[in-house]
């Protein structure tokens, strides 16, 4: 005697050897976006931010999710044309956040500390976009002595 019940999210069902010599008759069905154990990925299907993602390892959570939550949003979301340029603030809260607690957030750079200043807070936000806009323009060559524009 074949028979089903409901456990919680799971259906267990169990069946006899004549069940299983006839073909299924199952039918599948499509994903639900709402379904809260279906994993979704980074990106929901809605286009918002999955925070539970396991992709995001915890960030979401602890003493800086929130500075990360911001940061993260506004790179997301940035329609500018060097994404996330005016974004700089957030990331720069979330990396002083960070800086507290280093038992949480292991800075990987500690070994080179006497190459790069310590407080990297420091970084002015127009000298942080100078920097993004040589970086992207840095693709680009520029005409030698020796060379002509055209």
């Amino acid at each position: 005697m074949s028979y089903c019940r409901q456990e919680g999210k799971d259906r267990i069902i169990f069946v006899t050897k004549e069940d299983h010599e006839t073909p299924s008759n199952a039918e599948l069905v499509a994903d639900d976006p709402n379904d809260p154990y279906e994993e979704q990925g980074l990106i929901l299907p809605n286009g918002d931010i999955n925070w539970n993602c396991p992709c995001l390892g915890g960030m979401a959570s602890g003493p800086c999710g929130s500075q990360f939550k911001e940061a993260f949003s506004c790179f997301h979301y940035s329609k500018e044309e060097v994404k996330g340029s005016e974004c700089i603030d957030h990331f720069r809260n979330m990396q002083e956040c960070m800086q507290r607690y280093p038992e949480l957030y292991p800075q990987e750079n500690d070994k080179d500390e006497s190459a790069a200043p310590s407080d990297s807070a420091a970084l002015t936000s127009e000298s942080h976009s100078t920097a993004v806009t040589s970086a992207v323009s840095s693709d680009s060559t520029s005409p030698t002595d020796g060379q002509t524009t055209s």
